[in-house]
């Protein structure tokens, strides 16, 4: 069955491309303002802990109100809540690009964050539920978006920020306008009649051991993975690599490798591997590629092949916790994506001031070393919560087999 996959991952409904090509545009403001961080400190006269606050209330206001989705999409749709989350993107883009000062911009990353969390959660569950191929082809197209937005993010961002700082913000506007008319026009009715869902449901879904030590592992690796993308520049910068152009540049690099590994490797090593395992041989070397980090932070070369390295492993560990979120329970899978990213993106909030405040108070190389930790903790939680995560490590056999049997039901 396996040599019909790639067909099927590219031959999909036009509902799922046009989710998936907004997800890419959603996915860009992740990193859009990683190369603009330098300009925005210098031309706001902001402090880079300051300034590393437009990822805190970005991620904060994404995470608290990941819990909340589901609750959402679940009474109005997911047509509807794909379209608030859009609008509310190009509403609060707009206005953090028109702001006069840094505080400003913080306030309206949130209410952008907020946009984002309505439309990331419910745009992971449309693709799940619309997907041809099963899960597995749906978490591979979401965690392609996904790759490529991150990828596309601070190319663009290096690009527009080297005419102003404010440039990233209204790219980001235009953009998002086209995808919610792609949305409009291509996502012609709500997938399925959605059944609503408890308020309380993705905090009880936490209660799950599966779920909450994977959601725990995610919440310290995100710390590990904004350290990488969001302190980075601040430490090229100390170097003299403040130019939005070469920054983007450099994590353009970051973002295709991401890509990559998440497209390719991840399925390659989870063909041959159980999906824990996966995860215990590269949490720990993505935990040595931040120390190495740390220990060169002084040459600028050192520290861009340390960027490209992280990305190329944190591809892979994207795409497997992923996977493993979705397999772990029997719960609905906007519930588990509601809990799940609603920790994960909590962990994203905390890193970047935390990373520059360690700076400040100690060395340039500490926010890296304190990163990872952070992974080598996350590593320690899935291996405490192995007996709990069988579930995600079903042999590939029994995978293949249910495949076969499928396929003879639909013979039949």
């Amino acid at each position: 069955m396996s040599h019909q996959k790639p067909d099927n991952i590219l031959k999909q409904p036009t509902a799922v491309w046009a989710v998936a090509f907004a997800s890419v545009i959603a996915f860009m403001g992740i990193g859009l303002v990683d190369p603009i961080l330098p300009a925005i400190a210098a031309s706001l006269k902001a402090t880079p802990t300051q300034t590393e606050m437009l990822f805190t209330s970005y991620l904060l206001i994404t995470g608290v109100a990941m819990f909340f989705t589901s609750w959402i999409s679940s009474r109005i749709g997911a047509k509807r809540t794909l379209l608030i989350g859009l609008a509310l993107i190009v509403v609060f883009a707009l206005a953090a690009g028109l702001s006069q000062n840094v505080a400003s911009i913080i306030g309206f990353r949130a209410g952008w964050g907020l946009g984002n969390a309505l439309f990331i959660s419910t745009a992971l569950a449309t693709i799940v539920g619309a997907a041809a191929g099963g899960t597995s082809a749906a978490i591979i197209l979401y965690e392609a978006a996904l790759g490529l937005g991150i990828a596309i993010g601070p190319l663009l961002g290096g690009l527009l920020g080297s005419w102003s700082w404010r440039g990233p913000f209204f790219g980001t506007a235009t953009l998002m306008a086209i995808g919610f008319i792609a949305i409009v026009v291509m996502l012609k009715k709500n997938p399925e009649k959605p059944e609503p869902t408890k308020l309380s449901a993705p905090f009880r879904a936490l209660a799950r051991p599966a779920l909450g030590f994977l959601a725990a592992a995610a919440l310290f690796y995100n710390i590990g993975f904004f350290v990488l993308l969001a302190y980075t520049p601040f430490a090229l910068a100390a170097l003299g690599v403040t130019d939005a152009i070469t920054l983007g540049l450099i994590f353009f690099g970051w973002g295709v490798a991401l890509a990559v590994t998440s497209v390719w490797v991840a399925p390659l090593l989870t063909s041959r591997l159980a999906r824990t395992r996966v995860l215990w041989l590269i949490m720990p070397l993505l935990a040595l590629d931040l120390a190495a980090a740390g220990l060169l932070a002084g040459s600028i070369a050192a520290l861009i092949a340390c960027v490209i390295v992280g990305g190329l492993l944190l591809g892979i560990l994207n795409t497997v916790l992923t996977e493993c979120v979705m397999e772990a329970t029997d719960l609905p899978r906007s519930v588990a994506s509601s809990a799940y990213s609603g920790v994960r993106f909590l962990g994203g909030a905390i890193a970047p001031p935390a990373a520059t405040l360690l700076a400040d108070v100690f060395t340039r190389s500490t926010p890296f070393y304190a990163g990872a930790i952070s992974v080598l903790v996350a590593a320690a939680l899935v291996m405490l919560g192995h007996k709990h995560l069988r579930r995600v490590d079903a042999p590939n056999e029994t995978r293949e087999q249910e495949a076969e049997i499928l396929a003879l039901a639909d013979a039949d």
